[in-house]
């Protein structure tokens, strides 16, 4: 199959470059890009779909990573060779651990197993709705022993960054989300207003009404809001566009979460767009996949990133974040992504390994004992 694909794609290089007076490597380092290959089966290749563009920042590096993330991903075969290869697994929550409320089969065996194997683990969420202490808490209600310190959520990230950038104590936050994000900056000793006090907030819009805002507001925080209003886009909006320097953070941009495990919910990227559209501004994401918490994470516990696989249920956050941090990535199907959506041509994402869902770990090793 590669070797078929290679040729294919030799043509397709020779064929651009000699209808091109520019060569693939020249002094403006304009690199011609694999857009999309895709495979109908692992036997042969009855369609090679490939649009070439001509992209000023595509270097090689990027180009065999392109070319790397099209390779079929094959399914976790080998659990203790996976085990072996590395010191941390960092585990999404939503749809790996849990389900709404409900612990997925087999989870607590297989964290006894690979705690008894010398493995740290880490747990990071994108959900911002509870801070580190209250995720503690959950975790003991579904009878997973996991201290405070192994827990990392978007709404602790949003703070640690703050702490990073030495955010003005005299500066306050906006935050548009729920009690997580309020708890985990009162920790870090930060200002703030807003949050699910303002959930209950309108606007009587009357001739002339002009709607005052905090000047002291240095950075409005957005996560996951099910207390999102009008008031709450409007006092954000006012804030980033006219208070000087103002920071514009989301939590993450997450399309949909488990609130149950009875279907999918909107998730915080809808609050987040909301300001987007209001500011025409982009935020910065402190949560998956960007690589702060990766980059914390590794600072802290002094992780090599190689050392560490990253396990998740979502493509475009759990792999994404693992692969921005160079980490290997495993990917289970007892969350959002579903096989179909793994193997569709539109999909540019693939982790290293796949499998049903964590538990895996243990019926994969005893299938190669």
């Amino acid at each position: 199959m590669i070797t078929k694909a290679a040729v294919l794609v030799s043509a397709s290089v020779t064929a651009a470059s000699s209808s091109s007076s520019k060569s693939l490597i020249n002094p403006s380092h304009r690199y011609l890009c694999l857009e999309r290959l895709s495979f109908v089966n692992s036997l042969s290749v009855s369609a090679l779909a490939i649009k070439w563009r001509s992209v000023s920042n595509c270097s090689p590096n990027k180009f065999s990573r392109i070319m790397k993330t099209r390779a079929s991903t094959q399914p976790l075969k080998n659990a203790d060779e996976l085990i072996a290869s590395v010191e941390t697994f960092i585990f999404d929550c939503d749809g790996v651990i849990w389900k709404g409320d409900k612990l997925i089969d087999g989870v607590p065996e297989t964290l006894d197993m690979l705690r008894s194997k010398g493995k740290r683990l880490v747990f990071v969420t994108n959900n911002s709705t509870k801070s580190r202490k209250q995720y503690g808490k959950k975790f003991e209600t579904l009878g997973l022993n996991v201290n405070e310190e192994e827990i990392f959520a978007s709404s602790f990230a949003a703070a640690a960054y703050l702490k990073s950038i030495n955010f003005p104590k005299d500066k306050k936050v906006y935050v548009i989300g729920e009690d997580g994000i309020l708890k985990e900056l009162e920790l870090a000793g930060f200002q703030y207003l807003g949050g699910p006090d303002d959930g209950g907030k309108k606007i009587e819009l009357k001739p002339g009404f002009l709607m005052e805002h905090d000047k002291d507001v240095g950075a409005v925080v957005v996560g996951f809001d099910r207390y999102f209003n009008y008031y709450k886009v409007q006092y954000g909006t006012l804030c980033i566009r006219e208070n000087p320097g103002c920071l514009f953070i989301a939590t993450n941009r997450d399309a949909v979460t488990h609130l149950t495990d009875a279907q999918e919910w909107a998730g915080g990227g809808s609050m987040v767009g909301a300001i987007c559209g209001s500011t025409q501004r982009e935020p910065l994401i402190v949560g998956k996949p960007s690589t702060f918490m990766m980059d914390y994470l590794a600072n802290k516990f002094g992780i090599l990133k190689s050392q560490i696989c990253m396990v998740g249920d979502r493509l475009d956050t759990d792999i994404l974040f693992g692969q921005n941090g160079g980490c290997k990535t495993l990917l289970v199907l007892s969350g959002v992504t579903t096989l179909s959506m793994l193997q569709s041509p539109s999909n540019s994402i693939q982790p290293d390994f796949y499998s049903n869902k964590i538990s895996d770990f243990l019926s994969l090793k005893a299938a190669t004992v």
